[in-house]
This record gives structure tokens, C-alpha cells and sequence, in this order.
């Protein structure tokens, strides 16, 4: 008999409920146990949060969005804010109590389902001795050594319908639109719904934008009587002169910045500049909500069971991945240690270019330059 825990950590993301589902299902069928972790790390301090997950409990959730045993970006074990008696926060690292509690539960192994902080955190648990699998999940589709993380797909389709819907209020009225979707530092979301979406700029983390070549495209819509524009901006696009947009920092004891605000930044200098009507729209969480597309649905169910392998294998410290279509074991430490960037020579930003799409610079300037 094995005894698995599952966790799911950081922000939630479409499938993480299908990655349950089929871990749950796996380990039945070779009569383990399965037991869920509640908000990241909370079931091994509080007995209350941690949930035996039979079949029953799993039933038809690999259709539903978020995650049934919740999810938190706050619950780092080794850097927990914690306020003491004098009113002040002070940082503090519970990870051994973690570690002590997992193995007087009596646990085999734990699946952490995670992106490239959740992984972090599994990844310095099984330094500590903890037997860790790890599952790849972010709507940024940023982790290295996996060709797709599931929850992206679902994300792209709901920034790529939003665009649709947009054409026809940008077209009705003149308008510019400038639409800010997540990915952090890389420009996975923005690019991919761009494309999809028909937008006439994309504004990427990679490409540092210029906007004189930004609305050089809105006046060249107007030369071919096209009197509207969509502009998709990714929250980490920066400027050619380097400036990033943010709304200041995260939780406590961390240093990395809550991006936002390029959008209504970019529609600013679009109304300064070109006296059109700028409205922008920022999709934030909705792209994190809703029932996975069937893509992310199956990729975190083949990521699941593919987990429950890797157990059997006794693999730890290993992570499931999708590479040339097939599910391999990757080690976490590979995985998390650089976020993934768009590829600048790829075929989708060779396909945006060629069908019109301004990407916030000018190829053909920086070539004269070179010359």
C-alpha cells in the first residue's frame, strides 16, 4: 500500500482539477491511498485541511475549473510572514515542521502541482529528504523542459475571444482597444491570441516597443480605410527605453513586482499621439477561470497519470513534461531554473510579421542600422 498527498500551489489554473482526477483514478486502480493537501502546504499544519480524496470525491471534476483542494501564492514553508507579539512581521521557515508532519502521516510520496514557485518550494523539499513529483501548471506556459503546461490553452482561448468580441465595438465606433493579458516576462498568451485574434499590434515582454512604430500602424490602418485598431499588450511588455509597468510588489517578503498597467499606459500615448479614442480592457483573472478546453483537459490528465508513474518508478524530484508529444521525467531542478521566452526566430513571430502584425519594432530599421 503507498499513501500519496497531492497539493496544488500558486494561482489557479484551468485542469488543475483534471490532474486530481487522474491521479486519484491512477492510484486506485493499484489500491493506494490519496489524500489532498489543502491551500498549498495547509494540510500538513492543520489536520483539518488535509482530505481523503476516494473516487467519489473526485466524480466528473476533470470538466470544472480551479481546484477543489484550493490554492495559494502566500504559503511559502520556507519563508512564511508571520506577525509576533510586538505587531511586527517577521519571516520563518517551517519547512522541518512540514517535513516531520508528512512522514508521521505516514505519506509515500507528494505530487506537487505547481508552476516554476510551487516546483521551487517541491524542489528544495526533496533536498530535505521529502519524495517529491512534480506537475507543470501555469497559464504562462513559461517553465522550461516542457513543450506545454496545461491551463495555457484555456487561457488563450479566452483572451482570443475576447478579441473577437472586440472588433465589432472597435469597428462600430473608430476605436482603438488596447487589450493587457497575463504571462508575466514572457509573451506565450499575447502571442498566441494576437495571432489568433487578429490584432494589428502585440506588444511582448521579448521585443522591447517603440510606440512610434505602434502608431505608425494605427495611421497605416487609416491609409487602407480601416478606422479601428486592437492592440494586445502582454503585462510585462517594456519599452525600448527599458520601462516595465507595475502596481507595486507582492506579499510580504518577496521582491518580485505585480505587473500591470501597460495598457492604459499604451492607450495614453496612443490618444496623445494620434487624437483616436483609446479604451483599453484588461483580462486579469478571467483568463484563469472557466472549464478547460479540451487541449488542457487531456494534457493534465495524461500529466497525471504520467505522475502516478513516476511514483511507481520511485523517480523523485522529477517532474512530468510534454516533450514531441509524449510524457517524459524531467528533473525539477531543470525546469525551474529559467522562466521560458518566447523564440524570436520561431515560425509565430515569422507568421505575425508576415501577415501585418506590428510587434512594436521595425526589422527593417534595425537592419538598415546594421548596414
Amino acid at each position: 500500500m503507498k499513501k500519496i498527498v497531492i497539493s496544488t500551489g500558486g494561482g489557479d489554473a484551468p485542469g488543475l482539477n483534471a490532474v486530481i482526477y487522474s491521479v486519484v483514478h491512477a492510484c486506485y486502480r493499484k489500491g493506494w491511498e490519496v489524500y489532498g493537501s489543502k491551500s498549498g502546504y495547509a494540510g500538513f499544519l492543520d489536520i483539518d485541511e488535509m482530505v481523503r480524496l476516494t473516487l467519489r470525491d473526485v466524480e466528473g471534476i476533470y470538466s470544472t475549473g480551479g481546484t477543489i483542494l484550493g490554492s495559494t501564492n502566500k504559503g511559502n514553508p520556507f519563508s512564511r510572514p508571520v506577525e509576533n507579539l510586538a505587531g511586527e512581521i517577521q519571516i520563518i521557515d517551517i519547512s522541518d515542521k512540514i517535513l516531520r508532519n508528512f512522514e508521521r502521516m505516514g505519506f509515500d510520496c507528494h505530487i506537487a502541482i505547481g508552476g516554476d514557485g510551487s516546483l521551487d518550494i517541491a524542489h528544495r523539499f526533496a533536498q530535505k529528504g521529502m519524495p517529491v513529483i512534480g506537475v507543470p501548471k501555469t497559464i504562462d506556459n513559461d517553465l522550461e523542459m516542457t513543450s506545454r503546461t496545461f491551463g495555457f490553452d484555456t487561457a488563450v482561448s479566452t483572451a482570443t475571444d475576447a478579441l473577437d468580441k472586440l472588433h465589432s465595438t472597435a469597428k462600430s465606433h473608430d476605436r482603438v482597444f488596447v487589450v493587457e493579458v497575463m504571462g508575466r516576462d514572457s509573451g506565450w498568451i499575447a502571442l498566441y491570441s494576437g495571432i489568433s485574434g487578429g490584432a494589428d499590434v502585440i506588444l511582448l515582454p521579448e521585443i522591447p516597443f517603440d510606440m512610434e512604430e505602434v502608431c505608425n500602424k494605427i495611421a497605416d490602418n487609416e491609409l487602407r480605410d480601416k478606422d479601428y485598431a486592437i492592440v494586445v499588450a502582454a503585462e510585462g511588455a517594456v519599452t525600448k527605453d527599458g520601462q516595465v509597468f507595475n502596481k507595486g510588489h507582492g506579499e510580504v517578503g518577496r521582491d518580485e513586482m505585480v505587473l500591470g498597467g501597460v495598457a492604459e499606459w499604451v492607450a495614453s500615448e496612443v490618444r496623445k499621439r494620434t487624437d483616436k479614442d483609446s479604451r483599453t480592457l484588461v483580462l486579469g483573472h478571467l483568463q484563469r477561470g472557466g472549464s478547460p478546453t479540451t487541449f488542457d483537459r487531456l494534457l493534465a490528465l495524461r500529466f497525471g497519470a504520467a505522475a502516478v508513474r513516476l511514483v511507481e518508478e520511485r523517480n523523485f524530484d522529477h517532474m512530468v513534461a510534454l516533450k514531441d508529444s509524449q510524457m517524459v521525467a524531467v528533473p525539477i531542478a531543470d525546469a525551474i531554473k529559467e522562466r521560458k521566452k518566447v523564440d524570436l526566430s520561431s515560425d509565430k513571430i515569422l507568421t505575425a510579421r508576415e501577415i501585418g502584425i506590428c510587434l512594436g519594432d521595425n526589422p527593417e530599421k534595425q537592419e538598415e542600422s546594421i548596414t
